[in-house]
Parts: C-alpha cells; sequence; structure tokens
C-alpha cells in the first residue's frame, strides 16, 4: 500500500467525515465542490471550476513531457434520511452519503496531494475530475467530457467503495461491469365511471394490471436467455375512491441491460405490448421511455493492467474478477471516449457492523478502505505513465 496515503490516512477519515456531515443532492454540490477546491487550492493544483455543473477538474502537470491520466471521483449525496448512528452522521435532514461518495472525493484528494508532491519528478499529467451528480441521470459525466476534461487524456480510471465486497479485496472484470439504465412510464387511460356500473366504463385498473403481468414476459420470453436483463415494475397509482373506476393509471419503471441490441428490443416490446394489451381493454397507452446511462465497459488493456498492478499496490489483498453488476454507473461515458478500468474497493466488515448495502439509511463503510482506493488510483496513474516512456 502506498506509504504516503498511509501516513496521511487520518486526513483522509478528516475529509471523508466533513463531507458526510454535509452531504448535498445531485445539482446542487456547492458546498462540498468549495471544499474540494480549498482543499486542491492548498496542495497548489490548478483548478478549473463549475465543471457540469459544480464539477472540478485539478490539474498536476510534471516537470517533463509525457502521456496524461484521468482520475475520477464523483461527490453527490442521496435523499435519504440517516440512520447509521455515527457520530459523524449527516447534519442534512433528508440527505445522505448512502453510496460511498464522500470516501471516493477523500480518496482522490489523497491521490491528489500525492502527485502535487512530486510535480518535479513527474513525466506527464495527472487530471483529478472531481464529478457532481452521478446518482441523478443525465449525470455530471456528459457535461464533464462536453467540457474537455478528457481532451488529450490517453487513460482514465475510476473506483468505487463497494460494501458487498469484504475490506481486503479489489476487484475489476473486462467487457461490460455495469449495466445501462432506462426509465419508463405507462399511463393507461380508459373512461371512469361507477364502481357500480363497470359496464359503463373502461377500468384502467384492470388494463394496467394486466399489462404489468405482461410486461414479465419480456425478458422472460423475447431477450436471449444468454444476455442478462432486468426488467423492474417499481410504482403502478391509478384511482382516488374504493367505489370509483379509474379512468388513468400510471405505471413505472427500469430496465437495465448489458448490450444496445438488448436494450432497444425491450424498449420496443414495452411500446408495443403496452399499446397492444391496453386496446385490448378498450383502453388506450402512452409511453415515455427515457434513456438513461449505457452500460460501463471497461477496456480488455486497461483491465490487464488493473491486474499487473493491485497485487504490486495493496500486498495482501485478494484481486478477483468482479461479476457484473445490474445498477448503473456514468463513469460509462468515460469508457466510451478513452480507455481505462472501473475498478471495485471491498469495504464491507461485518466485525465493525458494515454490513447495509448501498442506498440503505445505515450505509455506511470501512473507512481504511479508502487508503486501497487511493493506493489503487496512484498505482493504476503511475503504471499507465510510465508506459512507453
Amino acid at each position: 500500500m502506498n506509504e504516503t496515503v498511509v501516513r496521511g490516512y487520518e486526513e483522509l477519515v478528516e475529509w471523508r467525515r466533513h463531507l458526510h456531515r454535509h452531504p448535498e443532492l445531485s445539482y446542487q454540490e456547492q458546498e462540498t465542490a468549495a471544499f474540494v477546491a480549498k482543499k486542491l487550492e492548498s496542495f497548489g493544483i490548478e483548478i478549473r471550476r463549475n465543471i457540469g455543473g459544480h464539477g472540478l477538474i485539478g490539474i498536476v502537470r510534471g516537470a517533463s513531457p509525457g502521456r496524461t491520466v484521468a482520475l475520477r471521483a464523483d461527490m453527490d449525496a442521496l435523499p435519504i434520511t440517516e440512520e447509521s448512528g455515527a457520530e459523524y452522521a449527516s447534519l442534512r435532514k433528508g440527505v445522505m452519503h448512502a453510496c460511498g461518495h464522500d470516501g471516493h472525493t477523500a480518496a482522490l484528494l489523497g491521490a491528489a496531494r500525492y502527485f502535487a508532491e512530486r510535480r518535479e519528478s513527474l513525466r506527464g499529467e495527472v487530471r483529478f475530475l472531481f464529478q457532481a451528480s452521478e446518482e441523478v441521470c443525465p449525470g455530471g459525466a456528459k457535461p464533464m467530457i462536453e467540457h474537455g476534461a478528457l481532451e488529450g487524456v490517453d487513460a482514465v480510471y475510476g473506483v468505487h467503495l463497494w460494501t458487498p465486497l469484504p475490506a481486503g479485496t479489489v476487484a475489476s472484470v473486462a467487457g461490460p461491469m455495469m449495466a445501462s439504465t432506462d426509465e419508463f412510464f405507462i399511463d393507461v387511460t380508459g373512461r371512469g365511471g361507477h364502481g357500480g356500473m363497470p359496464h359503463e366504463a373502461i377500468d384502467s385498473i384492470v388494463a394496467a394490471a394486466a399489462l404489468v403481468m405482461q410486461l414479465q414476459t419480456v425478458v422472460s420470453r423475447s431477450v436471449d436467455p444468454l444476455r442478462p436483463a432486468v426488467l423492474s415494475i417499481g410504482t403502478i397509482n391509478g384511482g382516488s375512491a374504493q367505489n370509483v373506476v379509474a379512468e388513468k393509471t400510471r405505471i413505472t419503471g427500469t430496465v437495465r441491460t448489458f448490450d444496445e441490441d438488448t436494450r432497444q428490443l425491450i424498449r420496443r416490446r414495452i411500446e408495443s405490448m403496452s399499446r397492444q394489451v391496453a386496446e385490448t381493454y378498450g383502453a388506450s397507452a402512452e409511453v415515455e421511455y427515457l434513456v438513461g446511462y449505457p452500460a460501463l465497459v471497461n477496456h480488455a488493456s486497461e483491465t490487464e493492467r488493473f491486474f499487473r498492478v493491485a497485487p504490486q499496490a495493496l500486498p495482501g489483498f485478494k484481486v478477483e474478477t468482479a461479476k457484473p453488476l445490474m445498477p448503473a454507473e456514468d463513469f460509462a461515458y468515460y469508457l466510451q471516449e478513452r480507455p481505462g478500468c472501473f475498478m471495485l474497493v471491498g469495504a464491507g466488515n461485518t466485525d465493525k457492523g458494515f454490513v447495509y448495502p448501498h442506498h440503505h439509511p445505515r450505509f455506511d463503510f470501512d473507512e481504511e478502505s479508502m487508503k486501497a482506493s487511493a493506493s489503487l488510483l496512484i498505482a493504476m496513474a503511475e503504471s499507465a505513465l510510465n508506459e512507453n516512456s
């Protein structure tokens, strides 16, 4: 593990706990960005501000020319009321860092300080992407890219603290690693009426209920079983009283896939099935389909770098091949533009009580894992910078 990071661990914890106490939702990370900028300035790092909202880019240029590597962390929190009981729990009711982004930010600050202290011996450039708004589509990655975050970049890396993996483990996989995410909203319209005279009405709830059941067949009967996919209904809302036939009912849900062909197939089936099922009941259906983040696809060569570098950077750690995950990540956009690798750093610890899943009100992680995150980012960057040098 990187000795400089280890020596600075107490500050990583201090930074992380400050951020945890003061979480900010997506597109609202003004105080978080100011905190990060103040730290970067104290390290003597050049800063570009207000990138894609409240995003920041820190730049360390070495004394001699070379390759350019980008390292990314996300900064936003979630609309969750914290129940962790930690002494550093959120001070903002209804807002919580329940996914580890506070740890990502602290770890990247540690990596930034490391490279800032070595700029005279550094060949090339390291760019630190403190990205806003990962949790809510359309997200902060695309605006960062549009504002030049990847211009001249040869490789890009990111980590995610991951409590389903125990501390002392890191993992990644070449190819698809995290799913695309889309959302759909289906409005079924019938004809309202009296509950005692249903023959004079068209019941949107009955039509919607039938549609919910039919949508369950899209993955099981339309998608190649060798291609993972998920279609989940999240809500169904309709009606106003027990004796009224509902004129309108809304269905909402999400779709997760790992390839574009399957993604588009499911969209077509949802749109056609909604119309057909509704018409069977004399109703109509309108579908709003929101295309979200694409699948996150790691580059083979950069994933190979991870499996070479991680055992050296983190002696004693388990280095595993990750199983693809259905949660989505807008780091996918960076990988569409440049070679790179997204990596999971185990942050669960049953002995310390860090057992709750991401986005849970009692979520927390083993802070020791931030040392591994910063060390891995530094090692990946140094490996890439020294390539062909």
